[in-house]
């Protein structure tokens, strides 16, 4: 047998306004929409805020939608307002229903601030009804909205508790259904308004006096709608299952009512919205690969910015610090009016490290580390050297860095030792000055003979090496490994082209 859930989020367009602003969720709030409907005061066509949408704290006051903002203020002059915002209201829309299909995999979008949940099979992984209700409310609430769930045999049944019962949860048992919505009041199913005259006038006032009226009376009298507010009434569903599908892109919007030319202050805004983002990613066990940050700037254009993440994450603290260094490196050319966050979201796998490596840095330790560097050294200086095919000394090239995969390391006794060995048995290490140090060389032919005033004691060489005659980039080097009188002993190399002597490095 169906089985559905309601998850209902009252006043929605304020609603999406608190998920923006948490702390005005406990005080009176109206949603205004500027209209040109009628004059005020005395001027033609002036607009007038009409308020679209009220809190439960501003209609404990009696504040309802369709006021003016003068009439609202006169009931309750205490009252908070803010204009709509269609970008809040579609995050919050998308992000309610991303919240819901965390739960179940057949949702359906019943409009804003609703959501239809099917919920045959889940009792064996969740749990009874009560359980897959309290983790619906769970899921919303994760994602910064308050809920009100009920679970029925049909939509309209959930529907009709949801909207009437006042707690978290409502479990209509099945059978029970027609009795349960006996005692709610017509107005509950929005009926057009010559159907609500016409059922009043007959002295209908509830749910369960219009189930018992005859069917075939309202169909003659009254038509198609007349049968269709008996089915809502009855608690049958007849319009077919949707289901709902997440869009390809996940964003969070947030509009400014001033204006930011600090990094510091716009680092806050940006907090906020990332956090909304990285909740909804949350809810639903996927990271983002990367970011679109976009500013609406007061000048009226727009600085986009994409932000590549080393690896998969959806952890706030790491994704701020990323998007903040590259609008470090790239700072909006005006000042920001409005912040939008879009994400390219993926799912993870887990997986295990090998056994013969020492442990990995944390990824979201190791993508800080990258950034800050970044920051300070320019994107285009950090990276991975990779050796390129050359018999140029120092010849490589610097790639974008990534963690290195975890191959079986070979066994502690066939390691291969670094270095040379010397005659006696001994290992040299060539510590190599990067950049090499140019020296006065003396030289008796071509081979040294004293280095900056330090005698030549003995020498070998020259390695001759040179490449790439055919291109401006050709060179020519010789080598020399010489030891001093001091005790030291070094490398030198000598560019045949230019004539110059550097000191390359020093055996260790």
């Amino acid at each position: 047998m169906s089985r559905f859930a309601c998850v209902l989020v009252e006043h929605f367009d304020a609603a999406a306004i608190e998920r923006c602003e948490p702390a005005l969720r406990e005080r009176p709030l109206a949603i205004l929409d500027p209209r040109v409907d009628r004059p005020n005061d005395g001027r033609e066509g002036a607009p007038v805020m009409t308020t679209i949408e009220a809190n439960a704290a501003a209609r404990e006051h009696g504040v309802r939608p369709g006021m003016t903002q003068t009439e609202a203020r006169a009931r309750c002059p205490m009252l908070l307002t803010r204009l709509r915002v269609e970008e809040y209201v579609a995050s919050a829309r998308h992000a309610l229903l991303e919240a819901a299909l965390a739960v179940s995999p057949r949702i359906e979008d019943g409009g804003a601030g609703l959501a239809y949940v099917e919920t045959v099979g889940l009792e064996r992984l969740i749990g009874d009804p009560a359980a897959i209700g309290r983790r619906l409310v769970h899921q919303v609430r994760a994602i910064g909205l308050i809920p009100r769930v009920a679970l029925a045999a049909s939509r309209t049944a959930a529907r009709m508790a949801a909207v009437n019962e006042s707690g978290a949860v409502t479990i209509i048992p099945p059978g029970r259904e027609r009795a349960t919505l006996a005692k709610i009041p017509i107005t509950a199913l929005d009926l057009a308004p010559d159907l609500a005259a016409t059922l009043g006038r007959w002295g209908v006032r509830t749910l369960g006096e219009l189930a018992v009226l005859p069917r075939e009376g309202l169909a003659a009298r009254l038509g198609p709608p007349g049968l269709r507010a008996h089915d809502l009434a009855l608690g049958l569903d007849r319009d077919p299952f949707r289901p709902w599908t997440p869009p390809p892109f996940w964003e969070e919007a947030q509009g400014l009512e001033w204006e930011i030319d600090s990094l510091g202050v716009l680092a806050g805004v940006l907090e906020t919205v990332l956090e909304r983002l990285c909740r909804r990613l949350a809810a639903v066990s996927l990271a983002a690969d990367s970011l679109e940050i976009r500013l609406g700037l007061a000048s009226g254009g727009h600085h986009a910015r994409d932000v590549s993440l080393a690896y998969p994450m959806s952890e706030l603290k790491a994704m701020l610090t990323l998007v903040v260094f590259d609008l470090e490196a790239n700072p909006p050319p005006a000042a920001v009016t409005r912040v939008a966050i879009s994400a390219h979201p993926i799912r993870t796998q887990a997986g295990q490290g090998g056994l013969w490596q020492p442990p990995a840095p944390a990824p979201r330790d190791l993508v800080t580390v990258l950034a800050r560097l970044a920051a300070l050294v320019g994107a285009d200086n950090l990276g991975s050297p990779v050796l390129l095919d050359s018999h140029r000394s120092d010849a490589f090239a610097m790639l974008a860095f990534s963690p290195p995969s975890d191959h079986p390391a070979a066994p502690i006794g066939n390691r291969a030792s670094a270095g040379g060995a010397s005659a006696s048995g001994q290992r040299l290490a060539l510590r190599r000055m990067r950049p090499a140090r140019r020296v006065e060389v003396e030289t008796i032919g071509e081979r040294p003979v004293r280095v900056e005033a330090r005698l030549v004691v003995a020498s070998a060489g020259p390695w001759r090496a040179s490449g790439e005659w055919w291109d401006r980039q050709a060179w020519a080097r010789d080598e020399w490994d010489v030891a001093l009188g001091d005790g030291a002993l070094c490398r030198l190399a000598r560019d045949r082209l230019a004539g110059h002597w550097y000191l390359d490095g020093f055996y260790d």
